[in-house]
């Protein structure tokens, strides 16, 4: 099949060299042919549970990783854990596979994007050269007690009270001005403040004088007497952050620790500054400029201090440090420190920052697999990264990314769609084609490519706010002390360019609404004991259809007690010791996956043992369990999109989507609450977008809130209300650029997200 040829940037597929895989049956894959073409850009898509990662991760990366090992001598791969194998006839035309998905890059706050990409390493060289002292590289290390911060110790930070997290400056003392329970009203130690005398308990604190709020928070422990009626007749009074202090630093590790720890925040050393540095180290300047302050500069500004360096002594570490500079700006991560802490990066934000690491290797001919690299990223700054991934192809280097983004899918050489459906529904090669002929096509990414080219419709009515949350003199990164208004009992989405300040917001608002409850892509439990029926709450249901069938406890049905395969103990499989070649998982022989003794498996319910009922998917269970009690259940899971999952899969083999979509089901039918979802979309097929709209209209049509950070431009288009902060990242972001509805937006010149949303918005209208 011959490609478009788009600007002869690409050879054609018939020219191609390629990926050969043959008989591929990883998880759901049903026995695919299919083959990849070589030194080009190629994309596979599909729905949710298509296999999409069974094919890219589970079949290319593992084969590449197996075939790479097996090459290397038996001494060789001593300390090299071992690669299981692969379920697929045969996998050609590998090289060298090197995945750059979303994991955190560490969660180590030592490690900084400035240490992973190694240009901190280069600029302290840079400072032992040219600083004029006498110090080496060494010596401007934080991770080195020759280098690091006397207080801090290198880390760059402490922990201190944040006033505005434990006050309320509208309230007064008898109001409830002092967050903290341990204050609340009527309490010992609110009757204790009331006893001093020293305020006035009805005055707002926000009129406190400094003098009087400082004797408020920080006065230290003294006695005090007050024998009129209702005051406790003898007491020690203390300030209320001099309290928290003392408690916080108590080791014996008291209850209320964490939460006294939500009252704090953590601040900028007071010694070094947050530069990590000691008084030598930071003593040494460039242009008057620390090392220090260079790592905390954005990187857009560090761009503009290597500038101003022509000294030719300094002139290939300049360069070195340039190239990363400039790879990490083209990928939308100028707002950006070197100085960062890898552990506070976003997944789509790290993926990027391996990136960058990765692009100024002279390495050809490699295959790079990326995970939804669009993750995080606003529909301005798409261009960035796929000019960054034509460089990789370039050199050349095989691309193959996991994808749904129409756009990148449009600017794809190839594009290998899996389907129809998700799970047992999916699995086959739906189709194999250019991008042109794909949107031609009667496929699930072809029909939605075509409808983005038309428009979809615009709900018939936004909901008209009546009632506010208020969030107050947020200033946490680069928020600039905002106080901002968001509706009530409608959608609301957060809108703005990567580092604008949306995660920020919404810490603040978490901060200040503590009852609202976050729905995040986080792992929802980690035992793989613990699966979809387990969370929702109906495997008792199920355990009882089976215990009455078989007139035996229900505890006989669980894989976690009574009922659990005696060599296995109910986890399927069973751990293998090779020695230098590591733990190796195999099938448990016994029960042959099932977790259940054989005992157990005798019984059946509707003709299924409780084993072959677990391996139905979400959809069949529907049908199997209707008119009992774990069918509502089930179609909770099924209407959010779900129905392919298996019924016993573990929580911990979900992706992220599937464990918030899997949170939302949970939540489904309760009213007045407060929902913030983080990215909700990502992951999601455009035609999972559509079933998610509907799961999220039918949480706010319950008088709930539900507040989305999102980039999704079909989803920003359907919400009642948005807020897009910016304009920028970094220093230049942290405000409100415009709120409203998404005509409004759309009108607004100066906001990325109005730009973005033109085209979808005011032409339908």
């Amino acid at each position: 099949m011959k490609s478009e040829g788009r600007s002869g940037e690409s050879p054609t597929f018939a020219t191609c060299r390629a990926i050969r895989i043959r008989g591929a049956r990883q998880n759901n894959l049903a026995n695919i042919d299919v083959d990849i073409p070589r030194d080009a850009f190629v994309v596979v898509t599909g729905v949710s549970g298509s296999g999409k990662s069974s094919l890219v991760i589970d079949t290319i990366v593992a084969e590449g990783q197996r075939q790479f090992l097996d090459s290397l001598r038996v001494d060789a791969r001593m300390s090299l854990p071992p690669i299981g194998p692969t379920a697929v006839d045969s996998v050609e035309g590998l090289s060298p596979t090197i995945v750059i998905n979303q994991r955190p890059l560490g969660q180590n706050p030592r490690s900084t994007v400035g240490t992973v990409t190694e240009a901190y390493t280069f600029l302290r060289l840079l400072f032992s050269r040219l600083g004029g002292a006498a110090l080496n590289s060494s010596d401007f290390s934080f991770n080195n007690p020759e280098g690091a911060c006397e207080r801090c110790h290198g880390l760059g930070d402490e922990l201190l009270p944040d006033p505005d997290r434990l006050l309320d400056w509208d309230l007064s003392l008898s109001q409830g001005a002092i967050r903290h329970r341990t204050w609340k009203i009527g309490s010992r130690y609110l009757n204790i403040i009331a006893a001093t005398g020293y305020f006035d308990m009805s005055k707002p604190l926000g009129q406190f004088t400094k003098s009087e709020l400082n004797r408020l928070l920080y006065s230290e422990a003294e006695r005090q007497e007050n024998s009129s009626v209702g005051y406790v007749q003898s007491f020690a009074f203390e300030g209320v952050v001099r309290r928290l202090e003392h408690r916080i630093s108590d080791q014996r590790g008291q209850q209320g620790r964490a939460y006294d720890m939500t009252f704090f925040a953590s601040a900028p050393c007071s010694v070094c500054g947050g530069s990590r540095l000691n008084a030598r180290a930071r003593a040494v300047k460039i242009h008057g400029i620390s090392l220090g302050e260079v790592a905390m500069m954005e990187i857009g500004r560090l761009k503009q201090f290597l500038n101003s360096i022509d000294d030719p002594i300094a002139a290939s570490v300049r360069t070195f440090v340039m190239r990363i500079v400039d790879d990490l700006i083209s990928l939308q991560l100028g707002y950006l420190s070197l100085s960062r802490s890898v552990a506070t990066l976003s997944g789509g934000e790290a993926q990027r920052v391996r990136l960058a690491r990765h692009l100024g290797s002279g390495l050809i001919e490699m295959v790079y697999v990326f995970d939804e690299p669009t993750t995080g990223l606003h529909s301005r700054d798409v261009a960035g990264l796929l000019h960054q991934m034509r460089n990789l192809v370039s050199r050349p280097n095989t691309v193959i990314i996991v994808e749904h983004s129409l756009e990148v899918i449009a600017a794809a050489d190839h594009v290998i769609e899996l389907g129809p459906g998700g799970g047992s529904q999916g699995g086959h090669l739906v189709a194999a084609c250019t991008p042109r002929e794909l949107e031609r096509s009667d496929t699930e990414t072809g029909r939605a490519m075509a409808m983005r080219r038309v428009g979809f419709a615009l709900p018939p009515r936004r909901r008209t706010p009546t009632e506010w949350f208020e969030v107050k003199r947020a200033r946490l990164h680069n928020l600039r002390n905002l106080t901002v208004r968001i509706p009530k009992n409608v959608l609301v989405c957060l809108t703005g360019v990567s580092g604008a300040g949306k995660s920020s917001l919404v810490h603040e608002f978490l901060q200040q609404h503590p009852q609202t409850v976050l729905v995040d892509q986080s792992a929802p439990g980690s035992s793989p004991r613990s699966n979809a029926l387990t969370y929702i709450g109906v495997f008792d249901a199920v355990r009882a259809l089976y215990a009455t069938e078989a007139k035996m406890s229900p505890a006989m049905f669980t894989f976690n007690g009574q009922g659990a395969c005696k060599v296995c103990h109910g986890l399927g499989v069973v751990e293998m010791d090779m020695h230098f070649l590591g733990t190796f998982e195999r099938t448990c022989e016994e029960c042959h996956g099932s977790r259940y003794d054989s005992a157990v498996l005798k019984f059946r319910f509707k003709g299924l043992t409780v084993a072959e009922l677990l391996d139905l998917t979400v959809s069949q269970g529907v049908a199997v369990l209707t008119g009992t009690a774990a069918e509502s259940g089930l179609r909770l899971l099924d209407r959010v999109g779900l129905g392919y999952l298996r019924l016993g899969q573990p929580l911990s083999t979900m992706s992220g989507g599937e464990a918030q979509r899997l949170k939302l089901a949970s939540r489904l039918g309760r009213s007045s609450q407060t929902y913030i979802l983080d990215e909700p979309t990502r992951g999601l097929h455009p035609s999972d977008v559509d079933r998610l709209r509907a799961v999220i209209e039918e949480l706010v049509s319950g008088r709930n809130t539900v507040i989305v950070v999102e980039h999704d431009l079909d989803f920003i288009a359907s919400a009642d209300w948005v807020i897009d902060l910016g304009p920028e990242a970094g220093e230049g972001g942290g405000r409100v650029v415009v709120e409203g509805t998404p005509e409004i937006v759309a009108e607004c010149a100066a906001s990325h997200t109005g730009l973005a949303l033109r085209h979808l918005v005011i032409a339908r209208t």
